[in-house]
Order: C-alpha cells, then sequence, then structure tokens
C-alpha cells in the first residue's frame, strides 16, 4: 500500500464562489501512478468546504440560493458578535457541506459519475489564498 499526499493551491474569490477542481485533481491522480485505491480531497480552514455536484450555470445559482435560505447572509450570528468579522453565515455554510471528501479510484481512474465533478466552495467573505490536501492511498 502506498500513500502519497500531494497539494493544490488555490487563489479564490470568496462569498460562495464554486469552483472546479476535477480536472486538476485528474491530472494530479495520473501523476501518482496508482490504480486502486482511494483519493481524500482535504481544506484545512472553517470557511471552505469540498463536495461534488453536476458543475453547471443553473446548479451553480441554484446553490447559492440555497445557502441563502439556510444560512442568510444578512442574519445577525453570535460569531460575528463575538468577532466582529461578519463570516458567521461562511462558518454555519461550510460545517454543513464539510472540508473533505474520499474518491475510490479503480483501473487508474477516479470513479465519478458522468455528470459529477469534484467543486471547492469558498464561503469566506473575502478572497483567500487555499491549500487543499490531497491524500492518495493505493496499489499501482
Amino acid at each position: 500500500m502506498t500513500v502519497l499526499s500531494k497539494f493544490l493551491s488555490l487563489e479564490t474569490q470568496g462569498n460562495g464562489e464554486i469552483v472546479n477542481i476535477t480536472d486538476r485533481l485528474t491530472e494530479i491522480f495520473a501523476e501518482t501512478g496508482l490504480q486502486n485505491g482511494i483519493l481524500t480531497v482535504f481544506v484545512a480552514g472553517s470557511t471552505g468546504a469540498i463536495t461534488t455536484v453536476e458543475f453547471e450555470p443553473g446548479l451553480v445559482n441554484d446553490l447559492k440560493d440555497l445557502w441563502e435560505h439556510i444560512a442568510s447572509s444578512s442574519d445577525v450570528y453570535q460569531h460575528d458578535r463575538a468577532w466582529g468579522d461578519g463570516n458567521g453565515h461562511s462558518h454555519i455554510r461550510a460545517s454543513l457541506v464539510g472540508p473533505s471528501l474520499t474518491i475510490p479510484f479503480v483501473r487508474g481512474k477516479l470513479t465519478l459519475g458522468t455528470w459529477q465533478q469534484v467543486v471547492f466552495i469558498e464561503f469566506d467573505v473575502h478572497p483567500r489564498s487555499r491549500e487543499l490536501v490531497l491524500q492518495f492511498m493505493g496499489e499501482a
């Protein structure tokens, strides 16, 4: 069993930006030479999240509307009262989606569905530099 750690750097615009990272993950995965195992994608931070979606404009807008319904940016949050940084909703949203995703790979291919893309969601209110941790565990 081989364990490889790689990193993926992103520059985000903030405010719910959804970044399709599927192609970059596929390129990095191809460099590993692994055939069967799992890839875990993780963001260190409490205002970013990783998930899968059908990455198309309608769904991207639907998700942004959903976040406003679930954790509105105009609501008052205890976090904002304590810290004054205006990103209480960002923490709530990121907590609901989560900081990591595990993707199996079989015979040298990530096992994503036809319309399934891996995305990073930047929930913070400011642009950020992010470094995602990619950990591959598998066999060649």
